[in-house]
């Protein structure tokens, strides 16, 4: 864990965050600033910096259920027809916090390319409300 890094200390719950799934090795939350709704963070609890880090494939293999139970509730709760999954390593690829992590974006037939990576403002005023229908109404 690092100290100045606030994936980990999400993971920790040092952090607030709009959390999805959770279990030993991994959690998933709600990005803050989406791409679309129920832009998801799916991070290891464990500090890697990036892909290219030492134990990078020990963590991968450990968010692996995150990432499909993730996937399955951003189609089912929020009936996404796809899942968009990105994920940058360093600077020059778009990396801003650096925590190994991987974006899930919910897609619909429509609702355009993913290519300027500007938030959707609002899907970022219905944070609350994504994250009651992806808990299932609870809070």
């Amino acid at each position: 864990m690092s100290d100045s890094c606030i994936f980990c200390a999400i993971a920790t719950r040092r952090a607030p965050a709009r959390f999805v799934y959770q279990d030993d090795s991994a959690c998933s939350f709600l990005d803050i600033n989406p791409l679309r709704a129920g832009h998801t963070l799916v991070v290891p609890r464990r500090h890697v910096h990036d892909l290219t880090d030492d134990g990078a494939a020990e963590a991968v293999a450990a968010i692996g259920r995150a990432l499909h139970e993730t996937a399955l509730l951003l189609t089912t709760r929020l009936d996404a027809a796809g899942i968009s999954v990105l994920q940058s390593n360093g600077a020059a690829a778009g990396q801003e916090v650096f925590h190994l992590h991987f974006h899930l974006v919910p897609r619909h037939p429509g609702d355009g390319q993913l290519t300027d990576h500007t938030p959707d403002e609002g899907a970022r005023l219905a944070l609350d409300e994504t994250h009651r229908t992806l808990r299932g109404g609870a809070t």
